[in-house]
């Protein structure tokens, strides 16, 4: 069966996009809100991102000419007041991440329409306007958070890998994420014995991005890099990154662009195709048939 090929603007090979959670301490927060430790390790770890890391990565970008999609917890953004208006100023895209970087196995549908709510006051208020875009802490997602997100007005999430490049689910643009091009599955360490040790170094995930990169141009390929600043921010990734960024915003044949322009081009060059539903029900089906 021919299976149409997913075209990219002015006739660009595959496309690209650098996205950023800003989570810092939203998720220490919500493993902790039922009371925090005395401990301080794990939070100056993550602070480590708000004050400098985000800083370094920002600069980065200035220097390789890329513009990138923050996704940033409305906690965060209450913590550090100054952080949404500097993203904006310096051209970049800003998302929803939650408010306290929600677990969804943990979170009912009532608490994510209250947390949804509150951050979208949060961006409104520090931003002036409200953002487009949402990604699921995880990158987990349901129907029911996908209705919700269309309800509110929201044109895409990018928290799903169902193809690997945009495409629609629920009624909203998906811009598909991957798992191997995340930075916190080769370089996150906790300490206590529980993560693995060591972290990777720089250039061993360097060179398997971008064998991934030239690997998926031949298929079209959205290459959507996700880095944290607690984490990337540190000197040997964020020279890293400069590295490979630039290599790939020199290359022609690729668009580079926020995860909002790519959701736009999407539904300007795309509605209608390359849409899945979530089949639960055909799926539930199945199981009761079988049993």
């Amino acid at each position: 069966m021919d299976r149409p090929r997913y075209s990219w603007p002015d006739g660009k090979r595959s496309a690209a996009c650098f996205s950023v959670d800003v989570d810092a301490e939203a998720p220490y927060l919500w493993a902790n809100r039922t009371g925090l430790p005395p401990y301080l390790g794990q939070l100056e770890q993550r602070r480590f991102g708000p004050r400098e890391g985000i800083w370094r990565i920002l600069d980065m970008l200035d220097r390789v000419g890329v513009k990138g999609s923050f996704y940033v917890p409305s906690v965060v953004a209450e913590l550090h007041p100054d952080l949404l208006p500097a993203l904006c100023a310096r051209g970049h895209e800003v998302g929803l991440h939650g408010h306290l970087h929600e677990v969804v196995s943990e979170t009912t549908d009532d608490q994510f329409t209250a947390a949804l709510d509150h951050s979208l006051q949060v961006f409104q208020r520090q931003t002036g306007s409200a953002p487009v875009g949402f990604r699921s802490p995880a990158w987990e997602m349901t129907s029911a958070m996908l209705a919700v997100l269309k309800d509110r007005g929201l044109r895409y999430d990018s928290s799903l890998m169902g193809y690997d490049h945009p495409y629609q689910i629920g009624g909203l643009v998906q811009v598909p994420v991957q798992w191997q091009i995340d930075d916190a599955i080769y370089f996150k360490f906790q300490g206590g014995g529980a993560d693995r040790w060591p972290p990777e170094p720089a250039r061993v995930v360097e060179d398997s991005w971008r064998d991934e990169f030239q690997a998926g141009r031949d298929y079209g390929q959205l290459f959507t890099i996700t880095v944290h600043p607690w984490i990337s921010g540190r000197a040997q990734r964020v020279t890293m990154l400069d590295r490979l960024l630039s290599d790939i915003a020199a290359q022609d044949d690729v668009w580079f662009a926020t995860a909002g322009q790519i959701a736009d081009w999407h539904l300007s060059a795309h509605d209608g195709r390359f849409v899945a539903e979530p089949g639960l029900d055909l799926l539930t089906a199945v199981l009761e048939t079988s049993a």
